[in-house]
């Protein structure tokens, strides 16, 4: 029989006085906490598997509320997710439930998340985004990105911007999402990683593609999170490894 491995941690960082990003991994759900230990869990492959993170937006309110419902929204539907199409409205129903939840509570105004995955199927790979959290497939010796950045091109000098041009709420009005996703076979894409750009902006990804060609499963978690450390740790660090077995 398959299955599928995953090995994800979350943690705060070194500058931020909270962790506002949150993970989910099929049913299971991590918000805002701390895990500087790997957290990994084993699931039979075949069932559509949903494999997340979401990186409530700084400097506006709420942002560890909005992530929090975004993943348990992703850890509820699921299952549900078994084509591109689906993966398309259950983001949506996403978005509107941050906007609905903003609008009950004023103190939430603005609220916001990005969001990245994958939903992993018996023969395919559906991977989405909607803001600048990443996939990376680490299938081969080259780190290659499958995910698509909702970002400004970075300022002269400068290798990341902080900004992003969507997300999941957000906004004092509703505004739609065109979320980001494609489909790849299972066959070609049999190792990922899922982050928040914690990890991505402090590190290079021919960095990581070091640390992953060195290492697996929970110590090349522990490692990739221990680079974002040693490079400073200026924001909230979640990832998520996951792999195929026999």
């Amino acid at each position: 029989m398959r299955y599928v491995t995953v090995t994800a941690l979350s943690h705060p960082g070194l500058v931020r006085d909270h962790n506002e990003d949150s993970l989910v991994v099929g049913p299971w759900t991590l918000c805002g906490t701390v895990t500087e230990n790997p957290q990994t869990l084993v699931f039979p492959l075949g069932t559509p598997l949903v494999v997340a993170v979401a990186d409530g937006i700084g400097g506006q309110p709420g942002g560890e509320v909005a992530s929090a419902l975004v993943v348990r929204h992703l850890a509820s539907y699921g299952p549900s997710m078994d084509s591109e199409e689906a993966v398309r409205d259950v983001l949506d129903v996403c978005n509107h439930a941050v906007y609905a939840a903003a609008d009950r509570n004023p103190a939430l105004t603005t609220m916001g998340t990005t969001v990245a995955g994958a939903v992993v199927l018996a023969e395919s790979l559906l991977v989405f985004n909607v803001g600048d959290s990443r996939v990376l497939d680490a299938s081969g010796d080259d780190l290659r990105r499958l995910s698509v950045d909702d970002s400004p091109p970075p300022a002269p000098g400068q290798r990341t911007t902080s900004l992003v041009t969507q997300a999941l709420g957000g906004s004092p009005r509703f505004s739609a999402i065109t979320p980001h996703v494609t489909m790849a076979p299972l066959a070609a894409v049999d190792r990922c990683l899922v982050c928040t750009d914690g990890l991505t902006d402090p590190v290079p990804e021919d960095t990581l593609g070091d640390l992953l060609r060195a290492h697996d499963g929970g110590r090349a978690t522990f490692e990739l999170w221990k680079c974002a450390i040693e490079a400073g740790g200026p924001d909230n660090i979640t990832l998520a490894l996951f792999g195929i077995g026999t």
